[in-house]
């Protein structure tokens, strides 16, 4: 008996250890560590972090609306930007207990994007439930199911996208002109019909004739989104195991994800039995896996069901916002910069004229490019990126410990002066008008989709995606700001217009 009660003393003990090295000892040890780099911060406070001075601070900015004109990162990045202002761009921030070294350098966001074995992304407890695609993986999983998703995306089997561009831009544009037909202005939130559009886009292009079924696993994974960033956003939802509990949110998510993986699996049983090739990114992705499979003779090289599942999830959650947003900015600035929307619309109609604009027309679309660039460099889909240091390891000048969190400001990069010039904060598309490489000074600063080895798979679909969409908006509207838009833009994963689009659209 009594050495039953010392075990469980010395267990308690050990985990009254454990639990006090992760709150303050581990913490103030970091702290010193990265002092002694020359970076500065806040002094750690116990558990907290610097939660609530960030809490304080976002809400503060997020009380206040902007012009467009307007610098936008203390609106979007408000806490990093606070600190960098406070401490210079050596500083570091509290998660938690966890340290967040800032990093503004162009030079120390390649090596660590480029390093991704070493700075590798930070898992969220309820990752895994929400999505496990190749976006989330690393190491050898990562590589083989890069490789495989990749094929899907080369840019000679985007052309197969394209029909599917046009039938739910016709739809959309469609829906527009019946506003227009008894009025010569019509008011509406442009940023609503890209989503839908967009979503219809991905749907279609991902499944082809499932295209259906994939626009309810669209609305499921929205609602999943939400439910997540419900839980993340409390305070109970920081403990690890609280997504074991049963409450009414978790076993909702669960309920979700059940039901998009049954949702996904009928689509894939459906693919596999139909002996026609399909040329959506389904049959794409499904074809490069089985080659692989039988080239290496062995099924472990390829992918399994579950994987394909989560990549099909990816396809949506990526694709859909990428281009939702990025339509939506785009559309915004346009109507704030009348000269450019009328360059861009001279530019389709010389051409495509007032026919469909075909992929391989695209690369003459110079303008729209520059366009296209200029508003992800003001406005990048995600307005910053944060990795983890899984080994002690130097960056730059400075050696950097294992567990201390990195955040690449991608937005606040994207308008430094000192790398842009000083316009960075203005839109001026003609910075890019010798490419993307050329466009900052002396040196390349364009994050947008990010860098390295892991630069989005889905770059080339989002681009060619992209111009068809706003050609075809081009061809058939000019369009300004409503003066009941609200300039308010915010971090929520994407960088969003917090009150919507609302624009005043007109036919040409």
């Amino acid at each position: 008996m009594n050495s039953m009660i010392i075990a469980c003393a010395l267990l308690i003990l050990m985990w009254a250890w454990r639990l006090l090295d992760w709150l303050w000892f581990k913490p103030k040890k970091l702290e010193r560590y990265l002092r002694q780099q020359g970076l500065a911060g806040n002094s750690y406070r116990l558990f907290y972090g610097d939660l609530k001075e960030r809490t304080a601070i976002t809400r503060e900015a997020l009380s206040k609306t902007l012009k467009i004109s307007d610098y936008n990162v203390p609106r979007v990045l408000p806490y990093i930007h606070h600190l960098t202002q406070k401490y210079g761009k050596n500083s570091f921030t509290w998660q938690g207990p966890v340290p967040c070294m800032i990093v503004m350098d162009p030079k120390l966001i390649k090596e660590v994007l480029s390093k991704h074995d070493v700075f590798q992304k930070r898992h969220i407890p309820l990752g895994k439930l929400f999505l496990n695609a190749v976006a989330n993986l690393e190491g050898e999983e990562w590589f083989k199911r890069r490789k495989l998703v990749n094929s899907a995306f080369y840019i000679e089997k985007l052309k197969h996208i394209v029909p599917a561009v046009h039938l739910s831009c016709e739809e959309m544009i469609s829906s527009w002109e019946k506003l227009l037909e008894d009025q010569e202005l019509t008011e509406l939130d442009v940023n609503l019909y890209l989503g839908a559009l967009s979503a219809d886009i991905i749907a279609r292009a991902a499944f082809g004739s499932n295209y259906e079924e994939g626009k309810k696993i669209f609305e499921l994974q929205q609602e999943q989104f939400k439910l997540v960033l419900k839980v993340l956003q409390s305070i109970p939802g920081q403990i690890p195991a609280w997504r074991f509990l049963p409450t009414k949110t978790n076993k909702r998510m669960r309920e979700i994800s059940k039901e998009m993986y049954t949702i996904l699996r009928g689509i894939i049983h459906k693919r596999e039995m139909e002996i026609a090739k399909a040329d959506d990114l389904l049959g794409m992705l499904m074809e490069s896996n089985s080659k692989e499979i039988e080239e290496n003779n062995s099924k472990k090289s390829g992918l399994s069901i579950d994987d394909i599942v989560e990549e099909c999830k990816e396809f949506f959650f990526a694709g859909q916002g990428t281009t939702q947003f990025t339509l939506t900015w785009v559309m915004i600035l346009l109507s704030s910069h009348s000269y450019w929307q009328t360059k861009a619309r001279e530019e389709v109609l010389q051409v495509f004229g007032k026919n469909k604009p075909e992929f391989d027309g695209l690369n003459d679309l110079k303008i729209i490019t520059m366009i296209l660039y200029e508003a992800i460099r003001l406005y990048p889909v995600a307005s910053d990126a944060i990795r983890k240091v899984c080994k002690t390891t130097k960056l730059g000048d400075m050696t950097l410990p294992a567990g201390v969190l990195l955040a690449l400001p991608t937005i606040q990069v994207h308008q430094d002066p000192e790398i842009w010039g000083k316009d960075a904060k203005e839109f001026n598309p003609e910075r890019f008008s010798s490419g993307v490489s050329n466009a900052s000074k002396g040196q390349s600063a364009f994050f947008g989709f990010g860098w390295g080895p892991r630069t989005c798979i889905g770059q080339n679909f989002a681009m060619v995606e992209a111009k068809l969409a706003l050609a075809m908006i081009l061809q058939h509207f000019s369009f300004e700001l409503s003066p009941s838009y609200t300039h308010a833009p915010m971090a929520l994963v994407h960088t969003i217009p917090q009150y919507g689009a609302q624009l005043i659209l007109q036919k040409v």
